[in-house]
């Protein structure tokens, strides 16, 4: 069995060439068990959550007679920030399809980050501007550079702005993408921001809404990544409504993701207002973006699916 570093993680992906497997995982599909999600209580602080996300191989979509399982499981602390700890820790198990026998344990932390991005630069691909050169990332987490390299890799991004609450955390984001040669700076009006950008990509955990729809511009493209609690929400209804909505995969973003489920309680959504999931437009089932003026959101809460389908290619580029 291999044990693969976070260095390891990132030596066998690429951005466009993780964004093209996800492209191919959501058209073939997977067997995504609902995950497990568990809350934590703590003598002090905020609670944590711990997740088990299972996925395997669709042998009967995919038709193959081998494959791959495999499961992550993750722990979510939200008072890890303070300690300069990364909120989100984990690791993933990739095991044979037949047999069962361990391939590889990877680090979950990084091939979480990667895939997470890919996924929304895989939606973005679909629903982003094809000219959309100025980005907006919002939040400074261990996730930002991700977001902000993976957009960058499917639209032609000349402008990087990176807002936080302490400025000094988006200026060391902003700083590390430049190093490696990527247009970025920090900035200090996020609304100022709302107002310009092409691709408004949000990784939060938030509860209040800092994506303000009456903000935004026609043609804008907003990614929202990082609440995954029905109380965490990063965009207001005005964002809502006026933009056409696309989540990652239904069953989770409807239950899982606030920006989704406390519109839908309320009514400013409806169900059939949500026009596609990664799946139907990977098929081609359903549309992207219709035009220039449109403004669109995507909602990922993040898909057991994605995690394999990364975990293979890291396993598979290593094992060579």
């Amino acid at each position: 069995m291999l044990s693969i570093s976070a260095a390891e993680v990132d030596k066998a992906l690429t951005f466009p060439g993780l964004v093209e497997t996800l492209r191919t995982a959501f058209r073939e599909g997977a067997v995504q068990p609902v995950r497990h999600h568990h809350h934590i209580e703590r003598p002090r602080g905020a609670a944590s959550t711990l997740l088990l996300m299972p996925a395997w191989t669709d042998f009967h979509a995919s038709g193959g007679a081998d494959g791959h399982v495999g499961v992550k499981i993750v722990t979510v602390s939200p008072d890890n920030n303070a300690i300069g700890k990364p909120a989100v820790m984990g690791l993933y198990l990739l095991l044979d399809g037949v047999t069962g026998e361990p391939q590889a344990l990877i680090d979950g932390q990084r091939l979480t980050q990667w895939r997470t991005a890919c996924a929304s630069a895989l939606a973005a691909s679909y629903l982003a501007r094809q000219d959309a050169s100025r980005l907006l990332v919002i939040g400074a987490g261990a996730l930002s550079s991700f977001l902000a390299r993976a957009h960058s890799a499917v639209r032609p991004i000349k402008t990087i702005r990176i807002w936080n609450r302490t400025r000094a955390n988006a200026e060391k984001v902003a700083a590390d993408l430049s190093a490696q040669g990527l247009p970025a700076s920090a900035a200090d009006s996020l609304d100022a921001e709302l107002a310009e950008a092409d691709i408004v990509s949000s990784a939060t955990i938030s509860t209040t809404p800092l994506v303000k729809g009456a903000l935004l511009r026609p043609g804008t493209h907003v990614d929202l990544v990082g609440g995954f609690t029905p109380t965490m929400r990063e965009s207001d209804d005005d964002a809502i409504r006026r933009a056409r909505v696309y989540v990652d995969t239904r069953a989770g973003a409807t239950k899982e993701a606030g920006d989704i489920v406390q519109p839908l309680a309320s009514g400013v959504l409806q169900p059939e207002a949500i026009v596609a999931d990664l799946h139907e437009l990977a098929r081609g089932e359903k549309p992207g973006r219709q035009g220039a003026d449109e403004i669109t959101l995507f909602k990922s809460v993040g898909a057991a699916l994605e995690d394999l389908a990364a975990g293979i290619a890291v396993y598979e580029a290593l094992k060579r």
